[in-house]
C-alpha cells in the first residue's frame, strides 16, 4: 500500500498539468467522449488517449461507463473536485495579476444573499474602495446555498449569508447580526391592513410576494403560516430581488411581502410602502461571514471580516 500511495504522489507532481483538468471537467459535464472531443476541437481517440493518460497517472479509472454515460469513480469524484478548486484558483490568479498590473492592490470575490443589511453591503465595498492602493471588488449575489457551494469551488473568496453551516474542516464562519421580520405592504393599504390584530388568514388572501421555493426564508414563512393553522398562500410572484418587490409595491395595490426588517428600511424610503404594527418572530439563523480555511491566511479576508464586524 504505501509503495502505491508514493506512487500515486510522484505521479501528481511530476505528471499531473493543469491542461488535464479541463478535458476531465468537459467529460464530466458531457458524459460522452464524441461530446468531449467536438467541444475541445479534438478527435475521438486524441480524447480517449489523453483519458488513458490521465488514469494512468492515477493509477486507477476516473469514470466508468454506463447507460447514462460516462460516470465518475469514487476517485474520479475526488479528482474533479480538486480540478473545478484547481481551475477557479488558476482564474483568479490571472484576475488577480491583471488588477495588480493596473495598479490596484489585488482583488476579492464576496458573495452576499439578497437580505443582507445595507449597513454590511456598504461596509464590503468601503472596505475595498478606500484601500489605498484600491481593491477590485467582485459582488455576486445569490442564495445562501448556492454561494456556499461557490465558496467551497474556489469561486468566491468570502460569503455573507445565513449561518445554516457549523464550522468545520474547510469553512470559518462568523455571525454577525440577526434580524426581526417585518410585514411590508402599499402605503395606501397599510391603515386598512393595520386595523384589528393579526389575521394570517385575511393576510393570506392577498397577493404574495415570496422567495423562491427552495430558499431558507420561503421555508420560514410557510412555518409561521402552518404554526397559525393557515395554509401557506400561493405566491403572485417569487423572487429574492428588492427592485421587483419596490415595483409590485408601487404597482400593485394588494401585494404584501415578508422581509427582514432592514431589506423593508429601503423598500419604505420612496414613499410607496408602509410597515404593518405587528410584532413576528422567527427562528432563521443569524447572517454571517463565512470564508474557507487555508494553510495560509488571506490577509485581505481577514481584514474584511474585521471590518464587517465593526459595521455590525
Amino acid at each position: 500500500m504505501p509503495i502505491v500511495t508514493d506512487k500515486l504522489l510522484h505521479n501528481n507532481v511530476s505528471r499531473l498539468r493543469l491542461k488535464h483538468l479541463p478535458l476531465l471537467l468537459g467529460l464530466e459535464r458531457q458524459r460522452s467522449v464524441s461530446r468531449v472531443a467536438a467541444e475541445l476541437n479534438l478527435s475521438q481517440p486524441a480524447v480517449t488517449k489523453a483519458l488513458r493518460e490521465i488514469e494512468d497517472i492515477f493509477t486507477t479509472p476516473l469514470f466508468t461507463r454506463t447507460r447514462n454515460g460516462l460516470e465518475p469513480t469514487a476517485t474520479g469524484a475526488a479528482v474533479l473536485a480538486y480540478a473545478r478548486a484547481a481551475l477557479a484558483d488558476a482564474e483568479a490568479l490571472g484576475r488577480e495579476l491583471a488588477v495588480i498590473e493596473a495598479g490596484l492592490r489585488g482583488r476579492l470575490r464576496i458573495g452576499a444573499i439578497p437580505y443582507t443589511a445595507r449597513a454590511v453591503l456598504d461596509a464590503a465595498l468601503a472596505y475595498g474602495m478606500n484601500r489605498s492602493p484600491r481593491l477590485s471588488v467582485l459582488v455576486r449575489e445569490g442564495t445562501t446555498d448556492e454561494l456556499v457551494d461557490a465558496l467551497r469551488q474556489h469561486e468566491l473568496d468570502c460569503v455573507i449569508a445565513r449561518s445554516f453551516y457549523l464550522a468545520g474542516e474547510d469553512i470559518i464562519e462568523q455571525p454577525l447580526y440577526r434580524e426581526e421580520p417585518v410585514l411590508v405592504v402599499p402605503s395606501r393599504a397599510a391603515a386598512r391592513l393595520s386595523r384589528g390584530g393579526l389575521d394570517w388568514k385575511r393576510l393570506a388572501e392577498l397577493d404574495w410576494v415570496l422567495p423562491p421555493i427552495d430558499t431558507p426564508v420561503r421555508r420560514t414563512i410557510n412555518t409561521m403560516f402552518a404554526v397559525a393553522g393557515v395554509a401557506p398562500p400561493l405566491p403572485i410572484v417569487e423572487t429574492y430581488s428588492i427592485k421587483p418587490m419596490a415595483t409590485l409595491l408601487r404597482s400593485q395595490p394588494q401585494s404584501i411581502m415578508i422581509v427582514p426588517r432592514s431589506v423593508a428600511a429601503e423598500l419604505i424610503e420612496p414613499g410607496d410602502a408602509a410597515t404593518l404594527p405587528f410584532s413576528l418572530s422567527w427562528d432563521l439563523p443569524p447572517v454571517g461571514v463565512m470564508w474557507r480555511r487555508e494553510p495560509q491566511e488571506n490577509e485581505l479576508v481577514t481584514g474584511l471580516v474585521a471590518a464587517l464586524r465593526q459595521a455590525v
